[in-house]
């Protein structure tokens, strides 16, 4: 099944807003329908492939199929961009400028390899594909020659599993659930539960540094992978063969948030966890965004870590947000004066979660936490994947709603979020649009936070215009106040300009020379990650 061309995930699962929640944003925000209504699917006007028999007849000949090679209309726009507001925006407006020539499914290694090869001989670029979820841009490449969109789809299988070691090795286009359900089948689990769990990929897990909502049992993605093969213009690159070395620098961390700029990732090899036989998720409250950023820091750096751990600020937590699923219904933001919700899971053994659970408890209590039992815990993990939801339901009745998020070290912290939170409100405030804005700490380390922001507002005339000063105002303030600019949605297009400024010069020329070793054409993913030469 594809994911909705306008908006997220399966269309059966969208729920429209209630009126209370439409005449709330129309009150506070001054929110109001758009003038026009998107474009259907068929109305949307896409040019005929730019790309010559010899080209297609390549491609073909790559995957073994003519029937893997697809330049019809639909195909090309499910493949045009990604899903972040902007994306979603331009394309319901029937925006296309950056619908790829042809989307070609290889379905192996080598395929990738051939494919690359055909690339280069016609002068194409490549755009590698997994579940289509960035937010950055990072599937929209720079338009200075025709580009095909490699989906990795057929390239979703489970090749080997290692018990005794507690490894696995997966194709890149294999979905979340799909390799959870493959592993759980032997005992296992992956532990990864991003927001884009439903629809992510394996490949795009490792190739954009994702970080799952589990983070603080689990890890981040980029811990977990063990070994991976990357598919390049000048050949195989096969990285990690243990479980640690010191033979020289890691060759895993160079591909790792590479976002198919240097290779395609073709296989991951990641380490595996046992199936917790017991979960539990509980809420608590603090009584500002401060005392709970302290208590969060107290058992990151001290312990007992929950599996997950993350705190909404007094705005989100009266708003609702904490609890995507709960918008509109009479328990969202547990009513007035909530102060600062925090949900904390544990996930193991029956006898491993009670003694967390207690031991945490005292901490938390200590901290001036107050305890609210399992129902916020249990309602958080039912909507834990409805945020781009509700996201595409603001957008239908005519608000803005965009996310970004950061991360810095402990000392920084509030500084970032107090900075973050001022440059979004004076951007839109100066735009006509007084926006409210929202944040949570998503994921929790022993020396820092990361720090995910949510903005609505109404969406002004020009909504990609309205939102793009804003954006600039918070990646200052980010890059200002210490933090960086990102933590686990990647770079692409939208944050390379940062990101040359974090990196620094040298070290940008020293991944330009990665890339111009691996891929001297160019052609992979042009400008995504690095500015051209």
């Amino acid at each position: 099944m594809d994911m909705l061309w306008s908006g997220w995930g399966d269309p059966a699962q969208a729920t429209p807003l209630p009126e209370t929640v439409i005449g709330l944003l129309r009150d506070l925000l001054g929110v109001k329908p758009a003038a026009t209504a998107p474009v259907t699917l068929d109305e949307i006007p896409v040019p005929a492939s730019p790309l010559t028999a010899e080209a297609l007849g390549a491609l073909a000949e790559a995957v073994g199929d003519e029937a893997h090679v697809r330049t019809d209309a639909e195909t090309r726009i499910r493949h045009t961009r990604g899903k972040s507001t902007p994306d979603l925006l331009r394309i319901r407006g029937g925006d296309v400028t950056d619908v790829p020539a042809a989307v070609v499914l290889p379905a192996s290694h080598d395929d990738v390899l051939a494919v690359l090869r055909a690339c280069a001989a016609h002068g194409l670029a490549l755009v590698p594909f997994g579940g289509g979820t960035s937010v950055v841009g990072g599937l929209a490449p720079e338009r200075r020659r025709p580009f095909v969109t490699l989906d990795l789809r057929r390239m979703d299988g489970l090749l080997a599993l290692d018990p005794v070691s507690r490894t696995a090795t997966l194709q890149p286009g294999l979905r979340a659930p799909h390799a959870e359900a493959l592993l759980a089948e032997h005992g296992f689990t992956l532990g990864h539960f991003p927001q884009s769990y439903e629809w992510a990929t394996i490949g795009g897990f490792a190739a954009a540094r994702s970080s799952g909502q589990a983070s603080a049992g689990y890890g981040r993605f980029d811990e977990m992978v063990l070994g991976l093969t990357l598919a390049t213009p000048e050949g195989t690159l096969e990285a990690g063969r243990a479980p640690r070395s010191a033979a020289g620098p890691d060759l895993r961390q160079l591909v790792l948030g590479s976002e198919g700029a240097f290779g395609v990732i073709t296989s991951v090899t990641v380490r595996l966890r046992p199936l917790p036989r017991t979960r539990v998720y509980e809420g608590w409250r603090f009584a500002s965004f401060e005392e709970g950023a302290a208590a969060l820091r107290r058992l990151a750096q001290d312990g007992p870590r929950p599996t997950v751990l993350r705190l909404s600020d007094e705005t989100e937590t009266l708003i609702g947000l904490a609890q995507p699923g709960a918008i509109g219904s009479p328990d969202a933001g547990d009513g007035p004066g909530a102060g600062c919700q925090a949900i904390a899971g544990y996930e193991g053994t029956a006898e491993d979660v009670a003694h967390r659970r207690e031991l945490a408890a005292a901490v938390l209590r200590e901290c001036g936490g107050t305890y609210l039992g399992e129902e916020p815990g249990d309602r958080w993990a039912h909507g834990r994947y409805s945020a781009p939801y509700l996201r595409d339901a603001l957008l239908d009745v005519g608000a803005f709603a965009e996310t970004l998020e950061t991360a810095a070290f402990w000392s920084r912290v509030p500084e970032l979020y107090a900075a973050v939170r001022a440059a979004l409100t004076t951007a839109l405030t100066e735009a006509g649009t007084p926006p409210l804005v929202m944040c949570h700490i998503s994921h929790i380390y022993e020396n820092g936070a990361s720090l995910y922001f949510t903005v609505v507002s109404a969406q002004g005339e020009d909504p990609v215009a309205h939102w793009a000063p804003a954006k600039r105002a918070a990646g200052e303030a980010i890059l200002a106040a210490g933090g960086t600019i990102s933590h686990h949605h990647g770079v692409g297009t939208d944050h390379r300009d940062w990101y040359v400024r974090e990196a620094g010069p040298l070290g940008v020329e020293a991944l330009r020379a990665v890339k111009r070793r691996l891929d001297p054409a160019g052609l992979l993913n042009p400008g995504v990650l690095l500015p051209r030469d």
